[in-house]
């Protein structure tokens, strides 16, 4: 009788721990197939000219900020001037953070028409340019 029921105890302790672990490597499956969702990040930060007039630095500030209503490519922009107490910018003042899906949207957003158009109205006054791109990591 004692054999018995130690025997069934067993064996229902045993069958849930296997409907665990089934349970635990079902979720895993499902998990490591689920699509990644990449970003790809296009830092560019700006430099001016000594002497460069404010009101033409807000017409290429303004102009870079119109692009994401003329590229759709473009899933995020934000911008901003330099604050750091560092002092390490190396006289870039400006930057701008765009957000791609894809390698291949940046690239078209590169060629771009409009983006080609603001390139070439920041001339007068831009001295510096970086861009950096990556993809974000979590």
């Amino acid at each position: 009788m004692l054999i018995s029921y130690i025997y069934r105890k067993y064996m229902g302790m045993k069958k849930s721990s296997l409907l665990l672990l089934a349970l635990i490597c079902c979720i895993s499956m499902i998990h490591a197939q689920a699509p990644v969702h990449k970003t790809l990040r296009h830092v560019v930060m700006f430099g001016w000219t000594d002497g460069t007039d404010s009101t033409e630095i807000k017409k290429v500030v303004e102009a870079f900020r119109k692009l994401p209503s003329k590229i759709n490519l473009i899933k995020a922009f934000e911008w901003g001037t330099n604050n750091s107490p560092e002092k390490l910018n190396q006289q870039l003042t400006h930057c701008f953070f765009l957000t791609f899906s894809s390698e291949k949207d940046r690239d078209a957003y590169l060629v771009h028409p409009a983006h080609k158009e603001f390139v070439a109205m920041t001339k007068p006054g831009l001295d510096k340019v970086t861009v950096l791109d990556y993809w974000a990591q979590q």
